[in-house]
């Protein structure tokens, strides 16, 4: 839904969250994929395995199928919700907000697997909801987070 105003259109979504999209496709595909097998798995287990030990390997596969899946929705949900405010980067394993006060640039050049982030503090953030892998739209996703560093980072008198 559009509000009629090209400048605040504009303006919304600038301030979209970061996804990456080959990486997500993948891993949900890779997901369903385990759960369907881990399933088929467990049910056919009592009747291919041994006697007698059927229930504690049907709870191993169940549980191992499970940890598998979840590693896969931990990778397809990676993403950099952007505010006035900040951003909010949920990598593999770790969450951390930062301001935009904190950030001092954003970069993507060869080599890298997704966009890093260069924090006042001297540490790097890489944030994997701009990743490589994804071409062109990705190198479109690193000069937008980019240019919302820049606009965030303006000074009344910036010199």
């Amino acid at each position: 839904m559009t509000s009629g105003d090209p400048h605040a259109d504009r303006l919304a979504e600038l301030y979209t969250t970061f996804r990456p999209r080959l990486a997500r496709v993948v891993t949900l595909a890779l997901m369903v994929l385990v759960l369907g097998l881990t399933t088929a798995l467990v049910i056919a287990l009592p009747s291919i395995g041994p006697e007698g030990e059927s229930f504690g390997d049907q709870l191993g596969m169940g549980l191992l199928g499970a940890g598998i899946a979840w590693f896969c929705w931990r990778q397809a949900s990676v993403q950099a919700r952007v505010d006035r405010d900040g951003v909010t980067v949920r990598n593999l394993l770790l969450t951390r907000r930062l301001t935009w006060a904190e950030i001092v640039s954003v970069r993507f050049g060869q080599g890298r697997p997704w966009v890093q982030l260069d924090l006042a503090d001297g540490d790097t953030l890489a944030v994997m909801g701009v990743q490589r892998s994804d071409g062109a739209y990705a190198d479109a996703q690193a000069r937008r987070f980019a240019t919302l560093v820049a606009l965030h980072s303006r000074t009344p008198r910036d010199d």
